[in-house]
């Protein structure tokens, strides 16, 4: 098996590494609790629910990438591939909660849900409320009838910046809590995967295809998709996942929808473009209006090649939060 090359130091150091270069990056907006993958605001927002976000490193820019201004307030960072202990978890509940409680945005993974439990039981032990939403809006990886079985995956993106506006803007908890699975329960996306990233600690791919086979519907971790096959021409691929995406909802005539089409994270610009292309065509046909589209590098998994794409319809509400100006390393909207 071919070992993928890597410009890193000591692997086992990758993630704290990792985290002190988006620090220095940050331009003072950014501290990493000492001795702890932990990454929070610098100046705290007094008297807010605060948002952490958080999951196995190896998805950058998610998660720390999204600490800003009215989006997240501090990310437990895990090691590659890995949900972040109970301890890193109650250390970012602790560093965030300025005394209105803590709302975790977590993605729907078993490891995570574990920790983020025990971390926040930790956490409710010591006088802080904790509540957590988990992110469930891979289409691919259960049948809508077991939708709290799903991955969460991109768009955990758009449930960051929900959560984010509506903490800034709302005093009380519940609606907060509210307004956060209002938006993740209107989320949907999809992946599909031309080649394998690799774990930093031996080189090795996550999983192997063929030079001439895609995976419609893998995980970001390489998780099985819902069909192996050999690679199709881009518009057809996306009219695929796009009939997919839009029946699960479903989306419809007449909505307005927020897209973000995810760079996995070797995949060029050139190639999202002509599957933003594609996804616009499509939607036009629908009768569904996009408000605001991103392309990029938002939820990676290292070098794997393949992109997602994630829809978040909209209401005057959700638009409302969405709209809410941001500034972060990974996401800056004004």
């Amino acid at each position: 098996m071919k070992t993928i090359k890597k410009i890193i130091n000591d692997p086992q150091n990758v993630v704290p590494e990792a985290i002190d270069g988006l620090i220095a990056a940050s331009h003072g907006t950014l501290k990493k609790i000492p001795g702890k993958n932990v990454v929070v605001k610098t100046r705290p927002t007094p008297n807010k629910v605060g948002i952490v976000i958080g999951g196995g490193s190896g998805h950058e820019p998610v998660a720390a990438g999204f600490i800003g201004e009215n989006l997240a307030d501090g990310a437990a960072c895990g090691n590659v591939f890995a949900s972040p202990t109970p301890d890193i978890i109650l250390e970012t509940i602790k560093a965030v909660n300025n005394g209105a409680g803590v709302l975790n945005l977590v993605l729907n993974y078993a490891g995570d849900n574990l920790n983020f439990e025990i971390g926040s039981e930790m956490a409710e032990a010591e006088g802080i409320a904790v509540r957590s939403v988990q992110i469930m809006d891979d289409v691919a990886s259960a049948p809508a009838s077991r939708i709290t079985d799903r991955r969460g995956i991109a768009g955990y993106v758009f449930a960051i910046k929900v959560a984010g506006a509506a903490s800034a803007m709302l005093g009380d908890f519940d609606e907060i809590e509210r307004v956060t699975i209002k938006a993740r329960d209107n989320i949907r996306s999809m992946g599909v995967a031309i080649s394998a990233g690799s774990i930093p600690e031996n080189g090795a791919p996550t999983f192997e295809l063929g030079d001439d086979e895609i995976e419609i519907g893998m995980g970001i971790h390489g998780e099985p998709g819902v069909a192996r096959r050999k690679l199709i021409p881009a518009d057809q691929l996306v009219t695929e996942m796009m009939a997919i995406i839009l029946a699960d909802l479903p989306f419809q005539r007449g909505d307005e929808v927020c897209l973000l089409v995810n760079n996995l994270g070797a995949t060029t610009l050139m190639e999202l473009f002509i599957v933003n292309r594609r996804i616009r065509m499509i939607l036009e046909e629908k009768g569904i209006g996009v408000h605001d589209t991103l392309v990029g590098n938002y939820c990676t998994s290292l070098e794997m090649a393949g992109f997602s794409i994630s829809l978040m319809k909209l209401d005057a509400e959700l638009k409302k939060y969405y709209d809410v100006p941001v500034t972060s390393p990974a996401l800056t909207r004004r």
